[in-house]
């Protein structure tokens, strides 16, 4: 356990509140754009919520890790407190977070993105009564939990929708960083395409060739990729670049009908407004909303094990998501193909 001043210790858990709790004004993010933790008054599990970069109001993997622990609330009857990753930060700065929600009682305590692999890692082992999970974790520790997900296989089955929806046999990836988090997006994607027609050419443009949090948070740079994609002919593009797809979705809704964009993680035609809908195919899902909730039940039973916990398409821990209804006719080709990958007779890459 560490241990600090009690002026030290107050002084950073009000920086936590108010940097971590403030309002959020995003309209569709995940718990409605409202305080998610403003209510202390329940009894069951004190969480404490690390977003990565961009926060609540991402429309992506934060949100749904922000809906995981609003189920908890309801259900569960927790209480929680937010902190909020900044851009470049160091990883001292993320083993300080974690440690401030512990220093203020915070237990279980979830960390969303793999960059908290490490430091939660470092700071578990000074609190080993705290239980923590890590939202792509990837490193072993005795009071860990890694929520990992086989994003490659609701990457081939939206693969798949964009090559049997494509009509100019081109079609375009956008990513944030290439490395173990974005490659089986684009891996994936990739095989589900060659599945359908191994003619089909896929284009990628990633937005930075170098660990760089800021490439998900670059709504200017998905723009300008989304712009280069279709200015080369690729009628449907899917991007995996956290809040950088926003771009992708403003320069589609200028598109006639018939062209196409995934979005990844939550179902983003759910957040999207009504131009942008008209152009949203499909998202590929990563339930990051289902196995925050679950690790924080598991918690309360007291089962919660250390080690990696799988999320793939037999727990639907991922898929593809049919809002809007433009895969009707396609769904029964998609459908195959899942149950393949369920069975095990199609195994979707995580690697190029």
């Amino acid at each position: 356990m560490r241990h600090t001043t009690k002026l030290a210790a107050v002084a950073v858990t009000v920086a936590l509140i108010v940097t971590g709790c403030a309002k959020k004004e995003t309209p569709g993010a995940a718990g409605g754009g409202d305080e998610l933790c403003a209510d202390k008054s329940g009894k069951g599990p004190k969480i404490g919520l690390a977003y990565d970069i961009g926060g609540r109001g991402d429309l992506s993997f934060n949100d749904l890790a922000a809906a995981g622990v609003k189920k908890a609330i309801g259900d569960l009857d927790a209480t929680c407190e937010e902190a909020e990753a900044a851009p470049d930060e160091p990883a001292s700065a993320q083993e300080e977070r974690l440690r401030t929600l512990a220093d203020a009682g915070y237990n279980p305590i979830l960390a969303i993105g793999n960059v908290y692999s490490a430091p939660t890692v470092k700071v578990a082992k000074e609190y080993p009564n705290v239980k923590f999970a890590v939202v792509d974790g990837f490193l072993p520790a005795p009071n860990v939990t890694n929520l990992v997900f086989a994003a490659e296989q609701g990457a081939f089955l939206v693969g798949a929708a964009a090559a049997l929806k494509t009509k100019t046999k081109k079609v375009g990836f956008i990513g944030g960083v290439p490395g173990p988090i974005i490659d089986p997006f684009e891996a994936g994607y990739k095989a589900g395409v060659a599945a359908v027609d191994p003619a089909i050419k896929v284009d990628v443009k990633f937005l930075s060739d170098k660990p760089d949090g800021n490439a998900f948070n670059n709504t200017a740079g998905g723009k300008t990729a989304a712009t280069a994609l279709y200015d080369a002919g690729s009628d449907v593009v899917f991007h995996a670049s956290g809040k950088s797809g926003g771009g992708l979705f403003d320069v589609v809704a200028t598109k006639p009908d018939g062209i196409w964009a995934i979005g990844v993680d939550s179902d983003q035609y759910l957040t999207a407004t009504p131009e942008q809908q008209k152009h949203i195919l499909t998202s590929s899902l990563k339930r990051v909303d289902v196995a925050v909730f679950d690790f924080v039940k598991a918690f309360k039973d007291g089962t919660a094990k250390a080690g990696n916990d799988n999320y793939d398409l037999k727990r639907d821990g991922v898929g593809y998501a049919t809002s809007g209804d433009f895969l009707k006719d396609v769904a029964p080709k998609l459908d195959e193909y899942k149950a393949k990958l369920i069975s095990g007779e199609l195994k979707a890459p995580s690697k190029l």
